[in-house]
């Protein structure tokens, strides 16, 4: 019996100290949520939890160019910030030149371009959903969002980031 109430206790005493952590990486700004707005109404389509230093990411079907391409981005404590981008085909409407602090690789997996060192915030980061493709969000390389599916066909989508307190 006094093995169980032990069990218990350093049980109860760890539930505790994760909740005590949690709480202090909210207060500390850890955490942040990745909000997404229509810019003309203020509507929210959604928000997810994110963290400091993590990454997401939006895919499309260029309109012009008609190629796969994906824009990534990374979550800071004063911003969002484009860090590279990734797409299968030269064409109208994709970056041909690199400007200073800008490099390209390929993708070994499939061949793909991938222009980095973009390291700008962007105030402003707004996408039109598309009408004949979707565009697909990606937080954190694994959880996938229609944004066709949340936002709808032609939406304006805002993308900012606040912390998860105090909104």
């Amino acid at each position: 019996m006094a093995s169980r109430n032990k069990k218990r206790a350093a049980a109860g005493l760890l539930v505790t100290a994760a909740a005590a952590a949690i709480f202090i990486m909210i207060v500390l700004g850890n955490f942040r949520w990745l909000i997404l707005t229509n810019p003309d109404t203020g509507a929210e389509y959604g928000r997810f939890p994110v963290r400091v230093g993590s990454s997401f990411s939006v895919t499309f079907i260029h309109s012009v160019n008609k190629y796969p391409l994906t824009d990534y981005y990374e979550i800071r404590r004063d911003g969002i910030y484009v860090t590279k981008t990734k797409y299968a085909n030269f064409g109208a409407g994709v970056q041909t030149e690199l400007d200073e602090g800008e490099s390209l690789s390929y993708d070994a997996s499939d061949g793909s371009m991938i222009v980095s060192g973009f390291n700008r915030r962007m105030d402003r980061l707004i996408y039109i959903v598309g009408t004949v493709s979707d565009h697909t969000l990606t937080i954190g390389g694994r959880r996938e969002i229609s944004l066709r599916g949340l936002c709808g066909r032609n939406a304006k989508v805002l993308f900012t980031s606040r912390k998860l307190t105090g909104d």
